[in-house]
């Protein structure tokens, strides 16, 4: 049986406040690139790997959050694209290209390889399954049109709108015929919202005294609709500036997530006043919906409706710095780390 080292980055030790990049250290480990008879599992060659905020939640010890937490002294995982090696389940064999939750590694075994998807479409950038075919553009899609369900003419807010999402729930409201607005935290950023997503108008958070006069500024009749990335004080200059039966889909809040203590919002009685709905939601209650998200933008794709930039690191020792650098906004565009390419 071949035995191959296995490049691995392990979380150390449960984080407080900023991960960095010393939490995260490269180990190496050996695996057996045949698997078992009888086992039910597929071996994985890792070709891109996804950087995302929610992984910080990931690095803190948590009881009763919606994912778990990861185990110190073992790689960390997240979503992927990868090459099926091996394969004892039915439903892959070798040379399949899937996407789904593996590990930081050169080679995962997974165990449940029902959480993975068949990549079926490969005339697109592979590295797009890391996001836009992949769970941040389901994000986008369902946090826009299933929670929000936008009308033509509306007015949209996205914060983090440079993001992985953020670019695209900007993009999908163009398309509604929708009027948007995004932040971000950088000029360059700010650039590329109004000249390469199509966004109508758009600000660095940074610049501005005060967000509420920020969104007054760009929301003279208010807000409709609100796609919550960043939470905290953006949130409560948001609610100040929102109409009647806005709603707001909460899909993160980033400016929380290494605080100590999380900051409170103090005007939620608006939620009342302007009969606000607010929704928050976690993607891995939607895949049913892949199907029908493929179908819908794929063509939107291909037509050059739909515009998407990544932000590429090579190699896996460079995973950490990625991860920690989404936290300072280092990124521009969606984050993926290149294990190999194929």
């Amino acid at each position: 049986m071949e035995q191959v080292q296995n490049k691995q980055i392990i979380l150390k030790d449960y984080v407080n406040g900023f991960p960095k990049e010393s939490d995260m250290p490269i180990t190496s480990s050996t695996i057996n690139l045949k698997l078992p008879e009888g086992s039910n599992a597929v071996l994985l060659k890792n070709l891109y790997l996804s950087c995302d905020p929610y992984m910080r939640g990931r690095m803190s010890k948590s009881e009763g959050s919606y994912v778990s937490s990861f185990t110190p002294g073992s790689p960390i995982t997240g979503y992927g694209v990868a090459k099926v090696l091996d394969s004892r389940h039915s439903k892959f064999k070798k040379g399949d290209l899937v996407w789904g939750m593996t590990g930081w590694e050169e080679y995962s075994i997974i165990n449940v390889p029902e959480t993975l998807f068949k990549i079926q479409d490969t005339d697109v950038p592979l590295s797009y399954y890391t996001g836009l075919l992949g769970m941040a553009g389901m994000t986008a899609y369902v946090g826009f049109y299933e929670i929000c369900a936008p009308k033509k003419g509306e007015y949209v807010y996205v914060s983090a709108a440079a993001g992985a999402v953020g670019q695209l729930v900007g993009q999908f409201a163009k398309l509604c015929g929708c009027y948007v607005v995004g932040s971000a935290g950088t000029k360059e950023k700010v650039d590329l919202l109004k000249n390469k997503y199509g966004f109508d108008e758009a600000f660095n958070y940074k610049e501005e005294q005060d967000l509420t006069a920020a969104l007054k500024r760009c929301f003279p009749n208010g807000i409709d609709i609100y796609f919550e990335n960043v939470g905290g004080k953006m949130l409560e200059a948001v609610l100040s500036n929102m109409r009647l039966n806005g709603r707001i889909a909460a899909c993160g809040m980033i400016s929380q997530y290494n605080l100590e203590e999380g900051e409170g919002v103090r005007n939620l009685f608006l939620v009342v006043t302007k009969r606000l709905r607010i929704q928050g939601f976690i993607i891995g209650d939607h895949y049913h919906m892949y199907p029908k998200y493929m179908e819908t933008v794929l063509p939107l794709i291909k037509q050059g409706k739909i515009c998407y930039i990544e932000d590429v690191v090579e190699g896996l020792e460079s995973a950490p710095a990625a991860l920690v650098g989404l936290f300072s906004g280092r990124n521009v565009g969606k984050q993926v780390v290149v294990v190999a390419r194929e």
